[in-house]
C-alpha cells in the first residue's frame, strides 16, 4: 500500500460548502426582499 487516501478533512469541507451555499441564498433573498421589508417596517412606524 503505497498510497492511503486521507479523508479526515472531508466532513469539514462539506459543512463549509453547505454554510457558503446557505449564506449565498440568504444574501440573495435579502437583496430581493430588502426594500419591501424596509417599507413594511416604515409603514408600521409611521402608523404608530
Amino acid at each position: 500500500m503505497l498510497f492511503i487516501p486521507r479523508e479526515e478533512g472531508q466532513g469539514l469541507v462539506e459543512y463549509a460548502l453547505i454554510l457558503v451555499l446557505v449564506a449565498v441564498v440568504v444574501i440573495a433573498i435579502l437583496t430581493l426582499l430588502g426594500p419591501t421589508i424596509g417599507n413594511v417596517f416604515s409603514n408600521i412606524v409611521q402608523n404608530l
